[in-house]
């Protein structure tokens, strides 16, 4: 979806009709401020996809990089393109994104359930997260819901409180899968999800689950 909208962005014509010209407002922050987020994460994207090439530490990188870019590009559609009226709804589906709201804006409600989930450990030094809505058996996310939190911590004594998770990632859509080191086999890692909508809003923590590192 990111790469759809950035090509769709810079075919010619485009960037220019919807207001993004190299010289003005739009445009500069276009430049300084999304296109080096994007070229980071597109680049560990690229090479993190590779299954033959891919290590722990890549996998650290490449959640940290899509992190940073999901700010940037909720940023780019909430502010610079769907209340753009230079932006139409073929444009949007164009960029992989939902048309413009019929009947008036309705912002996106914070979660009042928590992702329900389990844990797969049957691959050697990985966690694989499989999450729903607890109210619902299927796959799909709560109305307004870009997709869950994940945070999880590796420690010697179970945690009382969510803020002892120190590690977050993000993932739109499941299953979710960690990947460890060699020297953490053996070791406790302890799980909280939530939901967070589409503004970055979130919803209540699941309780904390574990699971020992294969």
């Amino acid at each position: 979806q990111a790469v759809k909208t950035w090509n769709y962005t810079l075919a010619p014509g485009n960037r220019d009709r919807m207001g993004f010209g190299t010289t003005t407002p739009l445009g500069q922050w276009f430049d300084t401020e999304f296109v080096p987020v994007f070229n980071t994460y597109n680049s560990i994207a690229s090479q993190w996809l590779d299954e033959a090439t891919r290590t722990p530490m890549m996998t650290a990188e490449f959640n940290a990089a899509e992190k940073a870019f999901i700010l940037v590009y909720r940023k780019l559609y909430s502010a610079f393109l769907r209340t753009n009226p230079l932006v139409t709804d073929k444009d949007l589906v164009g960029m992989g994104l939902p048309e413009h709201p019929s009947g008036g804006y309705t912002p996106a409600p914070v979660a009042t359930t928590y992702p329900a989930f389990s844990l797969d450990t049957s691959v050697i030094r990985c966690l694989t997260v499989h999450f729903h809505d607890q109210d619902s058996t299927s796959k799909a996310k709560p109305a307004g819901q870009h997709g869950a939190e994940i945070r999880w911590a590796v420690l010697d004594v179970a945690p009382v409180d969510i803020s002892e998770l120190t590690h977050s990632s993000f993932d739109t859509h499941t299953p979710f899968t960690l990947e460890f080191e060699g020297h953490d086999r053996g070791k406790t890692v302890y799980f909280a999800l939530c939901w967070e909508n589409t503004r970055g809003e979130k919803g209540k923590y699941s309780p904390i689950a574990s699971a020992i590192i294969p």
